[in-house]
């Protein structure tokens, strides 16, 4: 999991994907974290797809979906999140 700060700013523009389906959610738009303590909270959805409104996330002010951060599971050219941290 990534927990350095220059390494969650890597994630921006990057394909969420469900680990256990393949799904494709949408892309991260953007962070959301304390800026007191620097820890992450959620990644907010930008384009996301209709398979995202299945999983009953919060969302933003915007009415941008937030996935937990801790549902990442791994980071390269996608995003990896498990759908089951989430519940």
């Amino acid at each position: 999991m990534v927990t350095d700060k220059v390494g969650t700013r890597k994630m921006i523009g990057r394909v969420i994907v469900s680990e256990e389906t393949g799904k494709r959610f949408g892309v991260v738009g953007d962070l959301n974290f304390i800026s007191e303590s620097g820890e992450l909270m959620n990644l907010i959805v930008s384009e996301p797809t209709r398979s995202i409104s299945d999983l009953g996330l919060q969302e933003d002010e915007q009415g941008r979906p937030l996935v937990p951060f801790s549902a990442v599971k791994s980071v390269g050219d996608f995003v990896i999140i498990s759908e089951r941290d989430m519940a």
